[in-house]
């Protein structure tokens, strides 16, 4: 999208699709979220190596993406909701007969839209961006969208801030109960009415704000949802049944992190929103797999992991290690979750109260790079802010030396 975007030619997109769901001791099993959790159970002793290895062939049964709202599907949708897609190719399992005719369907199109000279710089709207923030939110989304509408926004010429994500999606709820945030998987969405269900909720209850938004077919989002049937109201659930009252991904602010950085709620400890620790900190990401397997370290449930040197800069490249697994001790006491902070990325996949994209980065000299253990850091999603507990001095005295 963004390299069409830049050549501003007549465009279409056709995602893979995601695969089918997986099957563990007959059950079902999302695929990279199933990897974080048994991963975690290893680490506490709960199966053995031989049950986690042995989850892989059940994992991933067919071709495709995810079968989670990780990155892939979340962005599959957010191609959808911006009008660059065809309706219902975001879920299409990818082995499923209807993703050939999906595929076939827009390879009509895409001729029509080059006799119609239907380019990008049509559709790509502030508002059709608008309208994909709502939809992330509804869907409980992968953290990554945020970058990757930015990005696509920046290519056509959109203005799209941080502060949209909570002054637009702030306050809708996530209604479709998928893995990470929920319990179903992506078979069950598209066979429950796809994203146009979805649509078609945020539409009847108000909460799409343009309706009137150029898809590629050459109709509105809404003339393509408005009459979308819905199979399922426990996975598409409807907005005064909400699997999240208030879905919409969470800026953070303050002296941590002065230029922003995010948090899923969806995915999130409720009990963890609001919440006050002691740093425990990794200078990066190899020091982190060392520390944290260490019996002797000084942690516990309230304390806040923090790791540095690991955003675009750092790493380098940003890479998905944000949701760093617990220390096995933690674990073994049964504890599940903990705030989490650093400048990386996660997977759409992964789940927990993890605060990501802290920016400045640290190697970028951002204040994340001063952090030592047991300073004391607060989280207050509610209101937005993300602070270390320091005098405006000491932080300048830190960042000077």
């Amino acid at each position: 999208l963004m390299g069409a975007a830049s050549v501003d030619l007549p465009t279409i997109v056709v995602t893979g699709g995601p695969m089918l769901n997986g099957k563990l001791n007959g059950k079902d099993i999302g695929s990279g979220t199933a990897v974080w959790q048994l991963h975690e159970q290893a680490k506490a002793g709960q199966i053995t190596m031989h049950d986690f290895l042995s989850a892989e062939a059940g994992h991933s049964r067919s071709a495709g993406t995810c079968n989670t709202m990780g990155t892939a599907s979340t962005m599959a949708c957010m191609a959808e909701s911006l009008g660059t897609s065809l309706p219902h190719n975001a879920a299409i399992p990818a082995v499923d007969a209807r993703r050939y005719v999906l595929a076939h369907m827009s390879g009509i199109r895409i001729v029509e839209m080059v006799h119609e000279d239907l380019r990008l710089s049509k559709i790509l709207k502030r508002e059709n961006f608008e309208n994909a923030i709502r939809v992330n939110a509804a869907i409980g989304g992968s953290t990554n969208a945020v970058i990757h509408l930015k990005a696509i926004a920046g290519r056509v010429g959109v203005p799209l801030e941080l502060e949209d994500w909570t002054a637009i999606g702030k306050g809708t709820p996530t209604i479709v109960d998928l893995l990470p945030s929920g319990k179903y998987l992506m078979e069950e969405f598209y066979y429950a009415g796809g994203l146009p269900g979805v649509i078609r909720r945020l539409g009847e209850g108000g909460l799409l704000k343009h309706k009137d938004a150029l898809t590629v077919n050459g109709k509105t989002l809404w003339e393509n949802c408005q009459d979308a049937p819905i199979y399922n109201d426990e996975v598409i659930r409807k907005l005064d049944t909400p699997l999240i009252e208030d879905g919409g991904i969470r800026i953070l602010r303050g002296n941590l992190a002065p230029r922003g950085a995010v948090l899923k709620p969806s995915a999130a400890s409720p009990h963890l929103m609001q919440h006050r620790g002691r740093a425990v900190v990794f200078e990066d990401f190899d020091h982190y797999k060392q520390r944290i397997i260490d019996p002797d370290l000084d942690v516990d449930a309230n304390s806040i992991l923090v790791m540095k040197n690991c955003g675009p800069k750092g790493y380098p490249g940003m890479a998905e290690v944000g949701n760093m697994g617990l220390p096995p001790k933690l674990l073994a006491q049964g504890i599940t979750d903990m705030v989490r902070i650093s400048d990386a990325r996660m997977s759409g996949t992964a789940y927990g109260t993890v605060v990501l994209h802290v920016a400045p980065e640290a190697m970028a000299g951002g204040p994340l790079g001063i952090v030592r253990d047991g300073d004391w850091i607060q989280l207050d999603c509610a209101g937005g802010g993300l602070n270390l507990e320091l005098s405006d001095e000491e932080i300048r005295q830190r960042l000077a030396d």
